[in-house]
């Protein structure tokens, strides 16, 4: 039973190096120098989307980088070549109580910072609960959380994060920064199971 426990990890290590290795390749980007990934990105979810719907995220990164990210004028932006949506969005980060938890089933969020700093929040699955059961209409559901075991982080311009269905997350919560303003440019993309 041991054995099988330190192979199943040993391959699991395997795979998230792969996962690293194939994102700093880079081959993913289709041209796309606008932004970096943020660390918060888990690799090996998205390599695997990546390949199980390559036209899709091909179109995205295309877009983008054929796309002046400053002056496209805000608001829902057809992504050509693909069902996508772009949401362009100039707003500012808020106190956490103010903001919303959520995660998707059917969708990854793909959010980028054009300019500022946003606020985000990954919560812990352990100390989380449901507070608002899923919504099969706007593919969303909502918990209550642990603030101590909730990891915040900074995304700053030229960075994205993706986040999964399995990444509980709270966005555009107010930083230290003293300007609070963001562009942002959200993309839900369709998570293939």
């Amino acid at each position: 039973m041991m054995v099988l426990a330190v192979m199943t990890m040993s391959i699991a290590a395997q795979t998230e190096k792969e996962a690293r290795q194939w994102l700093k390749q880079g081959e993913w980007r289709n041209g796309f120098t606008k932004a970096k990934p943020h660390k918060t990105l888990n690799t090996k979810e998205f390599q695997e989307q990546y390949k199980k719907n390559t036209a899709q995220w091909q179109a995205l990164f295309r877009w983008l980088e054929e796309t002046d990210l400053q002056i496209i004028a805000k608001g829902k932006h057809p992504i050509p070549n693909s069902t996508l949506t772009a949401s362009v969005e100039d707003s500012s980060n808020q106190p956490l109580e103010e903001r919303n938890t959520e995660s998707h089933k059917r969708k990854a969020d793909f959010q980028l910072v054009v300019s500022g700093t946003e606020g985000f929040a990954l919560l812990d699955h352990e100390t989380s609960t449901v507070s608002v059961p899923y919504d099969e209409k706007k593919d969303v559901m909502r918990y209550t959380y642990d603030k101590e075991r909730t990891h915040f982080f900074e995304v700053k311009g030229g960075q994205f994060v993706i986040f999964f269905p399995s990444d509980w997350h709270i966005a555009k919560i107010q930083t230290k920064k003293k300007d609070q303003n963001i562009r942002v440019i959200v993309v839900k993309m369709d998570y293939i199971e």
